[in-house]
């Protein structure tokens, strides 16, 4: 497991609500609905050299600890937000928004882009950051996760936490005063799927209609790739052995969301890797033993035809681009002449977790403990 300028889009809730998702009230228009009374006005006159920032102020004060946490509208929001501090960002322009505000991040697994995208992308805003790793923490001395959450709420504005268990991030949110962000769990993550999403768009000038295929274990990427594109109108194909597959709750979750997102979206499971791929336009794959698994040959052994290799990109699309949310194994999930081949996006998708995080901090921060 690891650390996984829009225009304005039809809202894709209805009245239907499948089993296991919340239901949401549909919109009018909930792009103009929500930058009109409900907006954060950022920068601009009397904020010294920042330019005016303005964004909605729906997921103002809001956790995201799962990939339906956010609807397809706030998700383009999002994306509208990381293209613009992207910008920002390449020019040298100042975007401080965030001073005065800190984050406190929990993380019970090591990290590369996780910590350094959350840490760099606060310090960015103007804000702090504060790691705080299992031995940095009372945590080890019995004090709970509720305890701890409910203190840091005390000093800091959001929580990251990287955690093994999903229940241990449901523990920390449920006792959080403050907005918990979900840095990675054995369930899903989120914050890479959202990056990887920006990813795309920028290579494909547009998501609706568009197809991923993943090949490998059915694990916490697969879900969080499965549920975020689909809500995006894009089709998903998992390629993985039966024993391997998706939680069967997450893939009924991704179909309803596909059927109610306005395209022809389509999701397929299937133990043919060569079947999921054709007419992909982006084929991502994994490593095949995540962090904490115990069944590593096992899994080697069952995953090993499902290696990204120079033949299998060859049955997508002649355009298709290839990902893998990192840390990799060449050679091992993926052909190294893949992996390092001109369509290759992995830097790219690392680079946007800086950017899509700042987006998410900046929607679910500005305003808050005012």
């Amino acid at each position: 497991m690891h650390e996984a300028s829009a225009a304005s889009n039809p809202s894709w809730q209805e009245t239907r609500t499948p089993p296991n998702l919340t239901r949401v009230e549909p919109r009018s228009d909930p792009f103009t609905d929500a930058l009109a009374p409900r907006a954060i006005s950022l920068g601009g006159p009397g904020g010294g050299n920042l330019p005016t920032f303005t964004i909605s102020a729906r997921m103002q004060g809001r956790s995201v600890l799962t990939d339906t946490d956010l609807t397809r509208d706030e998700i383009y929001e999002l994306l509208d937000t990381a293209v613009r501090l992207k910008k920002m960002r390449q020019a040298g322009q100042p975007h401080g928004y965030l001073a005065g505000k800190s984050l406190g991040m929990i993380f019970q697994h090591p990290s590369t882009r996780t910590r350094v995208s959350f840490e760099a992308g606060m310090a960015q805003l103007g804000g702090q950051a504060i790691f705080l790793g299992v031995h940095d923490l009372q945590i080890k001395r019995g004090e709970s996760l509720a305890d701890t959450a409910q203190v840091l709420s005390r000093y800091v504005d959001g929580i990251v936490a990287r955690v093994g268990s999903h229940d241990d991030l449901e523990e920390i949110a449920g006792s959080s005063s403050v907005p918990v962000l979900n840095g990675l769990t054995d369930r899903c993550h989120p914050m890479q799927a959202l990056s990887d999403l920006l990813t795309m768009q920028e290579a494909f000038s547009g998501l609706a209609g568009r197809k991923l295929a993943y090949l490998g274990d059915g694990n916490n990427m697969a879900h969080s790739l499965l549920l975020t594109c689909a809500a995006m109108g894009m089709s998903v194909a998992v390629a993985a052995p039966e024993r391997f597959q998706p939680d069967p709750e997450v893939v009924n979750q991704a179909k309803w969301l596909a059927a109610t997102s306005g395209s022809a979206a389509d999701i397929v499971i299937t133990d043919d890797p060569t079947a999921a791929v054709q007419g992909a336009d982006a084929i991502y794959t994994d490593v095949h033993v995540s962090m904490g698994q115990t069944d590593a040959a096992a899994r080697a052994v069952a995953l090993a035809p499902y290696k990204v290799t120079r033949g299998i990109m060859s049955q997508a699309k002649p355009a298709a681009v290839f990902l893998h949310c990192l840390p990799m194994h060449r050679d091992q999930e993926v052909e190294a002449a893949v992996a390092d081949g001109p369509g290759s996006l992995i830097f790219d998708q690392a680079e946007n977790r800086l950017h899509m995080q700042k987006a998410v901090l900046l929607h679910t921060l500005s305003g808050t403990g005012l």
